[in-house]
């Protein structure tokens, strides 16, 4: 089981793969720091010969969501995942249920230990597959519709693991 969810996707180009790339270094900030600011650009990020790793330039969730893909002919494949900084955070959220329970059991009695327990478990379930997941769909999904109206994108289909 992954901590952390990552999707990756196979697409196809409509058009040729140099004006696709062509259009995505037009509309990217070049930028090695993945972070969000102000610009009239779609992605912020870096495009390396076919290969790209770029976010969305959406100010404050465009930043969540990293996307980092490669094109060869007119196929593609693409990687989603959470950004570093992000990782940590959550990580970070996903830890404190365990130290409530620490708290709780330093604190009070040993006899309600096994219920704090369970709370704690379910709250740790909670937060990763419902508030994560949820997040990380929704804004995954935004950039990568994003990165389809760039690359004009034929078809788009999430790989099996």
């Amino acid at each position: 089981m992954k901590i952390l969810p990552t999707s990756n996707y196979n697409f196809k180009i409509l058009g040729e793969p140099t004006e696709s790339l062509e259009r995505l270094k037009r509309r990217t900030q070049i930028s090695e720091n993945l972070i969000s600011k102000m610009t009239d650009k779609s992605f912020i990020g870096t495009i390396n010969n076919n290969k790209f790793r770029i976010i969305s330039s959406e100010i404050g969730k465009g930043s969540f969501c990293v996307l980092n893909g490669e094109i060869t002919n007119k196929h593609g494949i693409v990687n989603v995942e959470i950004n570093k900084p992000f990782q940590i955070l959550l990580c970070i959220l996903l830890c404190l249920p365990a130290v409530g329970l620490i708290a709780q059991f330093l604190t009070q009695e040993a006899n309600l230990f096994l219920l704090f327990t369970a709370v704690a478990i379910m709250q740790v379930l909670m937060i990763r597959f419902i508030f994560i997941e949820l997040a990380f769909r929704r804004l995954s999904k935004t950039s990568l519709n994003r990165l389809s109206d760039v690359l004009d994108i034929e078809s788009l289909q999430k790989k099996n693991k």
